[in-house]
């Protein structure tokens, strides 16, 4: 069953983690591409200052997303993205960092982690794999950002370890999801790419093989690669229990009327935005 249920009592194109919707005091959720105040070619709900939209127009944007969340612009919190495998912590002061403008928000950052309440993080996606991290004992909430260079340098594993060492959580107790994103029917990859999946494979996992999951390699010297079930995997190998792990079926590029697809879309396009905050 497709756990990100898109919103139908709302002009804006929000799917909720429906899953989670049992979690008292969370909300975790992806937006989509229609129901803002965004001009062609970044019609209409794009969240990202980054892209060259009207910084007016994202603002509004993610104003009227925050409303529907029940919460106010300020608590709407990011990084600048570099698809790496950082992960930062998220205090009180560093409440509605990045709201605004791009200089304000955490740098040189994929990952953002807080048990602070009141806090909206988020991320921004156009085809890259958004990954969600709740512990619902410690009251732990968390987002990365995993295109392939996230994904390969093991963002989700280290983001179950940075709140075991900072918040004293356990793996068995960590609820995971894989939010929209561009799946391996669409998404075709190089060899350069492609090293760095097989030297991931044979670093982390060993003498398990995943490739019938995890790429289907072509005539051509190209591969079809698949995120979702490759940071699924590293979820399991950093302790989630597999029966605690959500993913989506949505691809980005086959659902480019719903979604912004970098590769769709020909590299001009919105973005989409991940949240997760406690209530």
């Amino acid at each position: 069953m497709e756990p990100f249920v898109l919103k139908t009592d709302t002009e804006l194109a929000l799917l909720m983690l429906e899953p989670w919707k049992h979690y008292r005091g969370i909300t975790a959720g992806f937006t989509g591409r229609h129901g803002g105040s965004g001009k062609l070619p970044y019609d209409t709900l794009n969240c990202a200052f980054h892209v060259g939209d009207d910084p007016n127009d994202v603002i509004d944007n993610r104003s009227k997303v925050a409303e529907m969340l029940g919460y106010s612009l300020e608590s709407w919190t990011c990084g600048e993205q570099v698809h790496s495998r950082d992960i930062a912590i998220v205090r009180e002061e560093d409440v509605g960092r990045g709201c605004r403008d791009r200089s304000s928000a955490i740098q040189d950052t994929d990952g953002l982690l807080t048990d602070v309440p009141g806090v909206l993080l988020t991320s921004f996606y156009a085809d890259c794999v958004p990954l969600y991290f709740y512990d619902p004992v410690k009251q732990v909430v968390g987002l990365a950002h995993a295109g392939w260079k996230g994904t390969v340098a093991q963002i989700a594993l280290h983001m179950v370890q940075k709140m075991e060492q900072q918040y004293g959580s356990h793996s068995y107790d960590i609820v995971a999801a894989i939010g929209p994103s561009i799946g391996s029917c669409c998404y075709e990859v190089d060899d350069v790419v492609m090293s760095k999946v097989y030297d991931l494979e044979k670093r982390v996992m060993g003498n398990e093989k995943y490739s019938s999951s995890w790429y289907v390699n072509k005539k051509d010297g190209k591969s079809m690669l698949n995120l979702k079930e490759m940071n699924r995997h590293l979820m399991i190998k950093a302790g989630i229990l597999p029966i605690h792990i959500e993913c989506t079926t949505w691809c980005t590029s086959c659902n480019n009327d719903l979604f912004f697809s970098f590769r769709k879309d020909g590299g001009v396009t919105g973005r989409m935005a991940s949240w997760i905050g406690l209530k």
